[in-house]
């Protein structure tokens, strides 16, 4: 069976393998959309909205902000990894003591158990999220992709600061980091 276009006849495998690479098109351009386009998009709308509990991943002028030295606020941590990446993800402390202002540095530590190199990005949240625009990280591994060969390990410094205009009522922040197995997308992104 055929079908006319204009001058030209198609057979029925010239129409399939038209529809084909149609739809791998198509697949292409949602997998970039995804992957590429799509994370900075969300990333800079939770930034500016403080929606997801993201805090500002911006470096800050952490001279700019005065220690309150009369409150004191508890900042706690939870890390998991999700169950496609074989790694240990541990913190320095579970629970930090701090006064708004006050720069502060906890370490996180990470290892790799698997028996190649692997690649993996912390995802953090913030809750209560009402909080999440006063959490000022000046540095974070949660900024860029941690590769790490198989067997290492690694520790991870984080710098943060609670900005003092934090309301009264909130005296305790907890920052969740879960890391994310990427291997497979630096790999792609490499070639």
């Amino acid at each position: 069976m055929s079908e006319e276009t204009g001058n030209t006849k198609l057979t029925t495998s010239q129409r399939n393998h038209r529809l084909l690479a149609k739809l791998g098109g198509v697949v292409v351009g949602m997998f970039v959309f995804a992957v590429f386009i799509m994370p900075p998009i969300y990333d800079a709308f939770c930034e500016l909205t403080g929606l997801n509990g993201k805090g500002s991943s911006r470096p800050a002028d952490a001279a700019a902000a005065a220690v309150d030295q009369s409150r004191e606020l508890s900042m706690e941590f939870l890390v998991s990894t999700d169950k496609g990446l074989p790694w240990d993800f541990t913190y320095e402390t579970p629970v930090v003591k701090v006064h708004p202002g006050q720069i502060t540095k906890t370490m996180f530590f990470v290892k790799n158990r698997d028996t190649r190199a692997v690649t993996g990005r912390a995802v953090p949240s913030i809750s209560p999220g009402e909080a999440a625009r006063y959490v000022k990280k000046t540095e974070c591994f949660c900024f860029r992709e941690q590769r790490l060969e198989a067997g290492a390990e690694k520790a991870m410094p984080m710098i943060f600061y609670i900005d003092p205009a934090i309301p009264s009522h909130i005296t305790t922040v907890t920052l969740s980091y879960k890391f994310y197995n990427l291997t497979d997308q630096a790999q792609t992104a490499s070639r």
